[in-house]
């Protein structure tokens, strides 16, 4: 900004008129200590820079004041002010010291006599205060030289806003465009979605490289800026990037927080006191669909439009919502000795509850994972008795009393589907499974692999039982799939027979010699080979051990 010679007169006079009033003897009037205090103001105020966004911090019941002056000459000279709160509420205001017709020039200073206009102090006036926390801009006009000084209060704690001045009104904004309707709407609402929309910023439509949409959600209030958002999240004990559009990467992320990248769409997620709070910034599409929400949870949200090239930005009016709630889940009936099989969708991750009334004291719950990840929660009479992630084969051996209600509820942990069989007994009830051994492995032998033929082995138990081997060739590019789609439930009465090599009973009382090995033969050279042994108990209900790939020799 160009300073005019009127800044350097103004307080010279003021401090003139001062003078001679005090040297006279005259009576202080109220308007004059008024005005000595305003002149005390200016000469404690910092200088504020015009065309840039100045972070200015404030501390408790301290006020802090700069100032600034349109140059003379200019006709009409039109001018900006934006105060954006980042934390507690504040006050501020906008003096103008104008100088009264007549002003002598700094080269009269010199002469014996002083005019009688500048025995009369300027004029000082109040043009602008606000109190409060949100963004507000003025706009003011001036037709001729004059000073001005803003005044900023904190009177709740120490805090910091941003300022920006400027006099160039016809070269573009600093910030954003918002549209003339600025709220957010809320076009559906589901158990754990809420889908948003709100109308174009023009600064999309003009600058649509440099321009993008960022949303926040979170479980306590709306924010009035991006500013209040990051330092309400700071305060939480989380270290946030500088600008949700800008910064987003992963090495400024805390480990609290976990970033997404999918779609275009940029997302972090971080965990907090008051709950979690969720930024995704996702280019220029003005509708988007909030996933992964809980049920029964109100969120706000705010949308902010961000400028890429200079960080600034402007705040949608925000909105909130709440997901519905999840509906009760159906109850099974669980029987004595009675198997069933759960399936799960992951991608709606819902509970299913199974209800069982002991008519023993002794209760005893199996579980045999057969597909993906599942968490088992168990209350007797509303009180937990187990809850834990299922691996494999889990049993659950529990006391109480005769009529005890038992309700177990079941969820998958991961996205795709999941599937468990269950059943619930008396504890002397006839097992469901077979007694196991300490591994389900299958070993291999790569000594005595040959282009026609490989041995494989696995461990038995002390109780004679059947176990039977199947094989399966398998491309190379599907072994992954297969392994980890391999459904541990599924018997062989599902495969062809052609599949089937052999079945075959042992046991051993010595356990470190219950161990078998099997050759099998009449492969091909070079050819990957799925190898998969079934455990037949009394009950025959059938256990999978885990899968084993092997691949024959290529020459021998």
């Amino acid at each position: 900004l160009k300073m005019s010679w009127f800044w350097l007169y103004l307080p010279l006079h003021l401090f003139t008129a001062s003078c001679l009033c005090h040297s006279t003897k005259a009576p202080t009037t109220s308007s004059q200590q008024s005005f000595k205090t305003d002149l005390f103001n200016f000469y404690h105020s910092l200088l504020l820079a015009d065309g840039k966004e100045t972070t200015i911090h404030l501390l408790k019941d301290i006020p802090k004041r700069y100032y600034f002056v349109l140059e003379e000459g200019r006709v009409l000279a039109p001018f900006s002010i934006t105060v954006t709160p980042c934390d507690v509420p504040i006050e501020w205001s906008i003096l103008v010291y104008k100088s009264p017709p007549g002003k002598a020039a700094p080269g009269d200073h010199g002469t014996q006599e002083v005019s009688k206009s500048q025995k009369t102090p300027s004029m000082v006036s109040t043009i602008f205060n606000y109190k409060g926390n949100s963004v507000e801009t003025y706009m003011g006009m001036s037709s001729h030289s004059a000073l001005y000084l803003l005044e900023f209060l904190s009177t709740e704690r120490d805090t910091h806003i941003t300022v920006y001045l400027t006099t160039d009104t016809t070269s573009g904004h600093l910030y954003p465009e918002l549209p003339m309707d600025p709220r957010i709407n809320v076009i559906g609402v589901g158990h754990t979605t809420v889908t948003l929309t709100w109308k174009h910023s023009p600064s999309v439509l003009q600058h649509r490289e440099s321009i993008q949409y960022c949303l926040l959600v979170n479980e306590k209030h709306n924010y009035k800026s991006l500013c209040a958002a990051e330092t309400a999240i700071r305060s939480s004990g989380m270290k946030l990037p500088p600008a949700l559009a800008l910064s987003l990467s992963p090495y400024l992320l805390e480990p609290q927080q976990v970033m997404i990248l999918s779609h275009s769409e940029l997302s972090i997620i971080s965990k907090v006191s008051s709950g979690e709070v969720r930024q995704v910034c996702m280019g220029t599409k003005n509708t988007y669909t909030v996933p992964n929400l809980s049920p029964n949870t109100q969120y706000y949200f705010d949308v902010f439009i961000v400028n890429l090239l200079t960080n600034a930005s402007a705040a949608y009016t925000g909105t909130f919502a709440r997901t519905l709630e999840e509906p009760e889940p159906k109850v099974t009936e669980l029987k004595d000795g009675k198997v069933i099989h759960v399936v799960m969708d992951g991608k709606k991750q819902k509970f299913y509850s199974l209800q069982y009334q002991a008519r023993h004291k002794k209760i005893h719950f199996t579980f045999q994972l057969c597909q993906g990840q599942i968490r088992v929660h168990i209350t007797r009479n509303g009180k937990t008795v187990a809850s834990e992630n299922l691996s494999g084969l889990r049993y659950f051996s529990l006391k109480g009393k005769l009529l005890d209600t038992y309700l177990v509820q079941l969820r998958s942990t991961e996205e795709s589907n999941s599937s468990v069989k269950v059943q619930a007994s008396p504890h002397f009830h006839k097992p469901l499974f077979p007694l196991l051994p300490e591994s389900l492995k299958i070993k291999s032998f790569s000594k005595l692999r040959t282009c026609r033929s490989v041995t494989i082995a696995w461990l038995g138990t002390q109780e004679e039982s059947k176990y039977c081997v199947y094989r399966r060739r398998i491309e190379e590019d599907q072994i992954w799939r297969e392994l980890q789609s391999a459904d541990s439930c599924s018997g062989p009465e599902s495969r062809p027979k052609s599949e089937k090599v052999l079945c075959k009973y042992f046991y051993d009382l010595n356990l470190q010699r219950a161990v078998t090995t099997e050759t099998i033969k009449g492969l091909e050279a070079g050819t990957f080979y799925l190898f998969d042994v079934y455990l037949f108990g009394p009950s025959g209900i059938p256990v999978r051990y885990h899968s084993k790939v092997v691949k024959t020799r290529k020459k021998c």
